[in-house]
């Protein structure tokens, strides 16, 4: 290399640079095994449930009433023989559109119990539910929402639950009515098609109270629509790590190693759905709905994409440590020889996430930045000729994969612990070359870059 240390220290950023092409092509690497994750998770909970949701109960009252429909038909003139086309109308008494009732008293009860799925390498977490739901209907202003002519067909009534997937129906499917067991049939059966579930109740104007029970089998979220007109809903697990999400987050919540309960009370103030209407609301369930989602915290992919995205700057601080130890000493380290430890510390991410998706995460960085640190050590004392000087070089690499390690653990300290090591590694850098002559003559300036100016030494005054 160069010997002024003004091109040195140069030449060696313009390396730490060009190390973006290799950790971009390592964070393709994990990108395309995070995708693979996805998706072996993602089939996985698809082929026990899926993401659930539930929207209901909805009492549904069928409506008939006259219908004025224009027709055509042809007329012959008896004495020309013309033939005129006469635009007439017919009524007629048909189906139109229902009367949609949301509960008044809306309570559930969700009980999750979540166990471990294991694909491949991979362990999906998948959970059985049971849901249990107490309420009521009123329906003395349904007749409001008629038009003249209307009826309402009071013993056609029947009950509608809106399910993400039929599929995932394993456990119980009761519908008690005042004491009395109703049977559920596949809503699929509804001109609709939509998912879920329904039973025919006959006039439920004499109905007081109904209570809805439910076991399914669900994958990575679970979600209710507060369809009463007060929905008070709560939700228990034994999963430690719970991602609240969804329209509404809970009023109150407890959350331990052993899992989390959750309370929510929604007024119907709160929720965009009218208590009676002409219009199925099932497509608002997506604006409405809540619930939590079986959060797995800080994988080992997430941790992954963070050494990825640091790497730059760790590659970056081995070759400034590497260059302020070379510069007191008569070798200098060849260009190739920074682009190989580069290389090593690209590698670092592969074999940590190599070895995580076997061991876990903590066991495999361990392994990957002992072997690592390892590396450079022996290539500072047989490649780089440093001497004794390798150990501040290897107790730098201690320090910065400790550090790492303390990134990569926790997501929310993350920025502020790479920021202080950027500017700590700046401001020691400057420090330490505060009396180096970067443009200085090769092979003098280079050295020494604690050296002090000599004393006692009076310059030569010009020639007159």
């Amino acid at each position: 290399m160069l010997k002024s240390p003004g091109a040195r220290f140069l030449t060696v950023g313009l390396l730490a640079l060009f190390m973006f092409i290799p950790l971009t092509m390592v964070g393709t690497v994990i990108e395309s095994r995070a995708d693979y994750s996805r998706a072996t998770i993602s089939s996985v909970g698809a082929e026990w449930g899926g993401q659930q949701r539930i929207y209901g109960p909805v009492l549904v009252l069928p409506v008939r009433g006259p219908v004025t429909i224009k027709d055509n038909r042809e007329v012959v003139d008896p004495v020309t023989g013309a033939v005129t086309v006469e635009v007439f109308e017919v009524t007629k008494v048909q189906m139109k559109s229902s009367v949609f009732v949301l509960p008044t008293k809306f309570d559930a009860n969700l009980a999750t119990v979540t166990e471990q799925r294991k694909r491949g390498i991979f362990q999906v977490p998948v959970y059985t539910a049971d849901l249990s739901i107490d309420f009521d209907f009123v329906t003395d202003d349904a007749t409001d929402w008629l038009q003249t002519g209307e009826e309402i067909l009071w013993e056609r009534a029947y009950l509608q639950v809106g399910l993400s997937a039929n599929k995932a129906l394993r456990g119980a499917a009761d519908l008690i009515v005042d004491g009395q067991p109703f049977a559920m049939e596949p809503r699929g059966a509804d001109r609709s098609g939509a998912s879920g579930i329904r039973a025919e109740l006959g006039d439920p104007r004499d109905h007081r109270s109904y209570t809805l029970s439910l076991g399914f089998n669900g994958a990575e979220n679970v979600s209710i629509a507060p369809v009463g007109r007060v929905s008070n809903v709560r939700m228990q697990s034994d999963w430690p790590h719970p991602s609240f999400n969804g329209a509404y987050l809970p009023n109150d919540h407890s959350v331990s190693e052993a899992g989390f309960v959750a309370n929510w009370s929604i007024p119907h103030l709160a929720r965009n759905l009218p208590q009676i209407s002409r219009v199925d609301t099932g497509s608002m369930v997506g604006e409405v709905a809540f619930g939590v989602r079986f959060f797995q915290p800080n994988d080992f992919y997430q941790k992954a994409y963070r050494a990825a995205n640091y790497g730059i700057l760790f590659v970056a601080l081995t070759f400034l440590t590497v260059l302020l130890i070379e510069m007191r000493q008569e070798k200098q380290a060849h260009p190739v020889q920074y682009i190989l430890i580069g290389l090593a510390q690209a590698i670092f991410v592969l074999l940590m996430v190599a070895y995580a998706e076997q061991i876990g995460f903590a066991y495999a960085y361990l392994l990957a930045s002992v072997a690592t640190v390892g590396l450079l050590i022996v290539y500072g004392i047989t490649g780089l000729k440093l001497g004794r000087r390798v150990w501040v070089l290897g107790a730098m690499l201690v320090v910065l994969y400790g550090l790492l390690y303390m990134i990569l653990r926790s997501a929310d300290y993350a920025l502020l612990a790479g920021a202080t090591l950027s500017f700590a590694a700046l401001a020691g850098t400057m420090i330490a070359t505060r009396n180096e002559d970067w443009s200085g003559p090769e092979g003098v300036a280079g050295r020494g870059f604690f050296r002090k100016k000599p004393k006692g030494v009076i310059p030569p005054k010009p020639a007159e």
